[in-house]
């Protein structure tokens, strides 16, 4: 049962998901929207422009009749009207032309938004197989459209029965009225019907706009194995990631090691920690921890200590302290300042008595070093970080 439940499409489709669809060319679209725009949007022009529109093509139809004899046997004239004429109509019919155009070209960001996409532009050879289109008309899909089809013709008829209903008398009346007047209440009539066809269309996109999102998103969603393997890929295999987590320690310990040598002491517990540090009173205003470790890495640290020549020198609360409190390549903490410097100062006299100075005393390794007792975690430390480990 777990298996199958893995495999039905119960999960809504993951944002990975969509983004592929937009660039496959598949977003939520409604034809409806884009017919109540258009059909909305050349009503408000015909509205606003009513009489603009009636004035010049009045004119435009006044000179088109009125021509002379000569102009009548002259084709090139003719010709020339001609051509006048259709561009003055042009020109007139452009201002709504425009508008229908732009309501539909900008119907399609109200639901999916715009895109872009080469796949959508690609030939697609089913879309002209027969048997295909066959499918698509007598599946489920298709017999939906047809309803809806079915039910939009009948929702049109019917506003378009109830305005002719209403107004039966005044249209009748348009016999007897002169002609002039009988225009002015028709195109009235006309934009009356074209007003309760336009709330008509728009019940019809408020079903539909709702019905296609959901559609859309329900032919989107996605299984939980599908969840699991895109999780997978965008974030790639754990195992994977394990290794390259662990390659990357190993470069970065390298890195660490490659420092030692460089160290001007390093602190130890003696054998469970090892803390490499580093001072130049020129660049640095507080000693630096260039490398630690635990367990067989403070035992290559000593190791590494003792072939290049730098001392090591046993602290444990000390060695301790900066292990749990300093950060690789960061200064010590204030509160260790005192105990590093005599840690240094011993080291400075060390070197001084190594390099042939044979008049000085020998210096002894500080026993008290002052580390305060709230940052010196106690020897059993190591024991419980290496647990965690």
């Amino acid at each position: 049962m777990a298996e199958e439940s893995d495999l039905e499409r119960t999960e809504p489709a993951s944002a990975r998901r969509l983004e592929q669809a937009r660039e496959e060319g598949h977003v939520p679209r409604s034809r409806e929207l884009g017919a109540f725009t258009v059909l909305a949007a050349s009503v408000t022009g015909f509205w606003v422009m009513g009489g603009w529109l009636a004035h010049h093509t009045a004119d435009i139809v006044r000179h088109g009749l009125s021509f002379g004899r000569q102009a009548a046997f002259d084709e090139h004239a003719m010709s020339n009207a001609f051509l006048s004429l259709s561009w003055q109509a042009l020109q007139v019919a452009a201002p709504l032309f425009l508008l229908c155009v732009g309501a539909a070209v900008l119907t399609p960001f109200a639901m999916g938004g715009a895109i872009l996409s080469p796949k959508a532009l690609s030939f697609d050879f089913s879309r002209i197989d027969p048997l295909s289109g066959l499918g698509r008309i007598f599946s489920v899909q298709g017999l939906g459209e047809m309803v809806k089809a079915i039910l939009k013709a009948l929702l049109v008829g019917l506003i378009i029965y109830g305005v002719v209903a209403h107004e039966a008398g005044s249209l009748f009346a348009l016999l007897g009225q002169p002609l002039e007047g009988s225009l002015n209440a028709f195109g009235h009539l006309l934009l009356l019907s074209a007003l309760a066809l336009v709330m008509g269309v728009a019940v019809i996109a408020g079903i539909d706009v709702p019905f296609q999102l959901w559609q859309f998103y329900s032919r989107m969603r996605m299984t939980k194995e599908e969840l699991r393997q895109e999780s997978k890929e965008s974030e790639g295999d754990p195992q994977m990631k394990a290794r390259i987590r662990s390659q990357q320690r190993e470069l970065a310990r390298k890195r660490m090691m490659s420092e030692v040598p460089k160290a001007d002491v390093v602190v130890t517990n003696p054998s469970h920690y090892a803390v490499a540090l580093k001072y130049d009173s020129k660049r640095m205003s507080a000693p630096q921890v260039v490398a630690k470790g635990m367990g067989l890495i403070a035992q290559r640290i000593r190791e590494i200590a003792g072939d290049h020549g730098v001392p090591v020198i046993e602290a444990p609360p000390l060695a301790r302290a900066l292990y749990r409190h300093a950060d690789l390549g960061e200064q010590v903490p204030a509160a260790l300042y005192t105990a590093v410097a005599e840690v240094l100062a011993y080291i400075y006299q060390l070197n001084q008595f190594m390099a042939g100075g044979s008049h000085l005393r020998q210096p002894q390794l500080p026993q008290a070093l002052p580390v305060p007792p709230e940052l010196d975690p106690g020897p059993g430390a190591a024991i419980e970080e290496a647990l965690e480990a």
